[in-house]
């Protein structure tokens, strides 16, 4: 799939099937192919968030490197390309929480948000294609939420969205962000 609206000096593979990076480097203006990494993200384990979320980012460039070079559109996407991967997990009451595998799971998660905190801690990771270099980190924000009354949950589930997002839960979602008091950013963090 691509999106343009500006070209630029350069291309970019977005390495990721999430709206909200879509949505990101659409409104920056920049031009983009989405290939997506087509991982087993459950079988990367880490203690760490940071490490996590990391590893993650780094096994999908690993991923879309290799099924470049596989085809010859590799010398081609390699000349002035930009490969962005990025992965985001939520920690709550101490336990990393990734894309609910059922309904009944996204609602759990939900309902624990309700009147509480969660940790989200994100990672974004920057490869030339050309080079081969690698430039990423990581970021943690704390977020805080007021009751999500259970109708609000019930709307969230149904829709869908839920078993597609870190935690559940998509913070600037219309139906979500009305029940988050703050966002907290922590200092970033990591640098490879």
């Amino acid at each position: 799939m691509k999106m343009s609206t500006n070209s630029s000096a350069f291309t970019i593979i977005l390495g990721s099937s999430s709206m909200a990076r879509r949505q990101i480097l659409t409104e920056m203006g920049y031009e983009f192919t989405i290939m997506s990494a087509d991982i087993d993200e459950k079988v990367i384990r880490r203690e760490k968030p940071a490490d996590l979320v990391m590893a993650l980012a780094e096994a999908k460039a690993d991923a879309i490197v290799s099924r470049l070079k596989s085809t010859a559109q590799f010398e081609a996407e390699a000349l002035a390309t930009l490969l962005i991967t990025a992965d985001t997990v939520v920690v709550y009451e101490g336990i990393i929480r990734e894309k609910p595998s059922s309904k009944e799971e996204a609602r759990e998660f939900i309902k624990g948000y309700s009147g509480g905190q969660a940790e989200v801690v994100g990672s974004v990771l920057v490869t030339n294609l050309k080079t081969g270099k690698r430039k990423g980190g990581w970021d943690r924000a704390e977020v805080y939420f007021y009751n999500i009354p259970d109708e609000v949950i019930d709307s969230l589930i149904n829709e869908g969205i839920t078993l597609n997002v870190a935690g559940g839960l998509m913070l600037e979602h219309p139906m979500t962000l009305p029940f988050v008091e703050a966002v907290v950013s922590r200092a970033s963090c990591g640098d490879n």
